[in-house]
């Protein structure tokens, strides 16, 4: 079992930054590809980026690419998603989860996810 919790969500205003954290513990042993996802209210549960397990490879969704890094430090067992140039489209629960297999942009393919962090982008 592996436990996710992020962190670093908040309010900011459009053109602003935020940096989550997405810490694991449990059987972290065997590291894992991380993704980052988000949902929106009343919307379905988006790929937004994700990492590899030794963090050199990265994919981002059209949307966020250029504006979003993803990283990961395996000494402490934390990912980060900083989000810079915010726009309110970008307002969603953010959630991490971990795959132990592969590379995936799809929800259903990660084992494990955190409970998630709020970001509120205004205009």
């Amino acid at each position: 079992q592996v436990q996710l919790v992020e962190s670093g969500g908040g309010l900011v205003q459009a053109g602003g930054s935020l940096r989550l954290s997405c810490a694991a513990s449990g059987r972290t042993g065997s590291t894992y590809v991380m993704g980052w996802f988000r949902q929106a209210p009343g919307k379905e549960r988006e790929f937004v980026a994700v990492v590899s397990r030794s963090g050199t490879t990265t994919y981002y969704t059209d949307s966020v690419q250029g504006r979003f890094t993803v990283s990961r430090d395996n000494a402490k067992n934390t990912v980060y998603l900083q989000m810079n140039n915010l726009k309110p489209e970008d307002t969603a629960v953010y959630y991490c989860a971990a795959d132990i297999a592969t590379i995936s942009s799809r929800p259903d393919k990660y084992d494990y996810w955190g409970q998630g962090t709020q970001v509120t982008v205004s205009s």
